[in-house]
């Protein structure tokens, strides 16, 4: 019997629509996009039209859409392209003046991009976050130097769903002549994700978070933003991404975006419900035993972390393999090791160590909601009486 899935923020199952669009292509459709004949034209149409589907997802112009492999490409373009387009003279003097702002909360495909480029010589300054989660954006303010080239900040977090103040940051880097970029790889689907409203330069997109294949991305690259490319070749994407395009994978990713742009608000409307749900049975059967982690309203509709105290994460998921979920410890050779995100947060260990990120999604029901907190409250109560 299959797990109840709860796992929706580390990768989406396949939409069964995605699936039939994405056939024809690996079966009659095979043809280059690049090639100038029938086969290569349709295939050609193809990836124009999943840039126009993405693009209205965004509420972005199809020329601002950039295909990737995924979501952590998408990120390096972002971070790496527009410090190396900055690129004048000698390397090492150059390197030295760069300066990049992210959160402490980052996602690792932000975080390690920003490690290789200080190795390089660019400086970078990591703005903490509040005990739920959020970014000041005073802290931004305060960290831009005149040498600043990018400020990163993501939507939500993976971890605890918390929503940042994306549109605040972007007025301030705006009124700074700096490029903002946030990874809105957890946020799309779930909540309305407009550049326009929220200001920023460039964007992250990952396809297997929005029931789409693993292995397709996007970085959304307002017009006017130059970035070197990471892979040189030929000139597909604008010159911006070398490389044939996986043309079944890009028509299921804009067949996504097709269903996400239809299915909101009122997904986020059910997402929220389901959670709530989750939430209100796991109090109801362990009162104070168990807490919330992260923001308790500016966070995705779909995100619950909570620690359940007394307890380590992995060692309760062990005990209830009916729940397939992320766990915000591990215990590795007698060590525990803590969720960096709750440490930046100042959560105290003895509460991160009992954490686990419970994630609904589009094919998530009721019945599961109830059953999955049953079996958590059981679990968790046998473990407190050992």
């Amino acid at each position: 019997m299959a797990p109840i899935y709860l796992d929706y923020n580390a990768t989406t199952p396949l939409d069964p629509a995605v699936v039939e669009a994405m056939l024809p292509y690996f079966r009659e459709h095979y043809g280059n996009p690049s090639s100038t004949h029938g086969l290569g034209k349709t295939a050609h149409d193809a990836v124009e039209q999943a840039r126009q589907q993405v693009a209205q997802l965004l509420g972005a112009q199809p020329d601002e859409i950039v295909f990737t492999g995924g979501g952590t490409e998408a990120s390096n373009l972002a971070l790496k392209g527009s410090v190396f387009a900055t690129l004048r003279g000698f390397f090492g003097r150059w390197a030295r003046g760069a300066h990049l702002i992210i959160s402490a909360i980052e996602h690792p495909a932000t975080t390690q991009p920003c490690e290789f480029l200080q190795r390089l010589g660019c400086r970078i300054t990591v703005v903490p976050v509040d005990r739920q989660g959020l970014v000041d954006p005073d802290s931004v303010r305060k960290a831009l130097q005149r040498r600043t080239t990018l400020v990163s900040i993501m939507h939500a977090n993976n971890e605890i769903g918390t929503l940042q103040p994306i549109k605040e940051i972007a007025a301030l880097t705006r009124a700074r002549g700096v490029l903002l970029h946030t990874d809105a790889a957890q946020s799309l689907g779930k909540v309305v994700v407009d550049v326009n409203d929220l200001g920023v330069d460039l964007l992250t997109m990952a396809g297997h978070k929005l029931y789409a294949p693993k292995g397709v991305g996007v970085l959304y690259v307002r017009r006017g933003v130059r970035l070197e490319p990471l892979l040189h070749g030929a000139g597909h994407e604008g010159g911006r991404r070398a490389g044939t395009e996986n043309v079944p994978y890009l028509v299921g990713l804009g067949t996504a975006c097709v269903l996400a742009g239809q299915a909101l608000p009122e997904a986020t409307r059910k997402l929220r419900q389901l959670r709530d749900r989750l939430w209100e049975r796991l109090r109801a059967g362990l009162g104070e035993r168990v807490v919330l982690n992260g923001h308790p309203e500016k966070r995705l509709p779909n995100t619950l972390n909570v620690s359940f105290l007394g307890q380590i994460g992995s060692e309760l998921l062990e005990k209830v393999p009916e729940i397939a979920a992320s766990t915000g410890s591990a215990c590795h050779e007698g060590k525990i090791r803590i969720s960096p995100v709750l440490r930046a947060m100042g959560v105290p260990p003895e509460i991160s160590r009992g954490a686990l990120r419970l994630t609904v999604g589009r094919f998530t029901t009721e019945d599961q909601v109830e059953r999955a907190a049953e079996l958590l409250v059981q679990a968790a109560r046998a473990g407190a009486k050992q």
